[in-house]
């Protein structure tokens, strides 16, 4: 009787220590909604008062990629850089995500006036469209333009 008791116990403490978070081992948390490879498809550049729209469906490809704390960008033409149109370009940080706000802060970018920049954008999420709308101002670089940006996911 005292080893049926025993082993009961051993068991127990077995199985509630299978159950519980080892320490050392980081807690399964939620991912934000955002995180993901988020490909663009439409965006919109306001500038000066001139608005123009850009397909990125067509001669080029843009993909955003979000992780748990930093971001990155991908952008390049379609032609594989064998015409006029030739560009590739890149960039990444740290972002911050609070309620709708999702601000970046690019710490790595081809265009090295971009870099140590900090941009906030308003985001919407639905379904698998995200929409990002903010300014970027580069005084450096003399940019200051708003931009609304269509994503659609592509991956988690």
């Amino acid at each position: 009787m005292k080893i049926t008791n025993a082993l009961m116990i051993i068991a127990g403490i077995s199985a509630v220590s299978c159950t519980g978070n080892m320490e050392g081992t980081p807690a399964e948390t939620t991912k934000l909604p955002i995180v993901g490879t988020w490909k663009l498809i439409t965006a919109k550049t306001i500038e000066n008062g001139d608005t123009t729209t850009t397909d990125y469906t067509k001669d080029r490809s843009f993909i955003k990629i979000i992780n748990d704390t930093h971001f990155a960008f991908l952008h390049h033409d379609l032609n594989k850089g064998k015409d006029s149109l030739a560009f590739f370009s890149a960039g990444g940080g740290d972002y911050v995500l609070k309620d709708s706000m999702y601000t970046e802060h690019l710490e790595y970018s081809d265009g090295r006036d971009w870099e140590g920049n900090t941009f906030d954008f308003h985001v919407n999420i639905s379904n698998d469209t995200l929409t990002q709308r903010g300014l970027e101002q580069v005084e450096s670089a003399g940019v200051n333009r708003e931009i609304v940006e269509t994503y659609i996911r592509v991956a988690l």
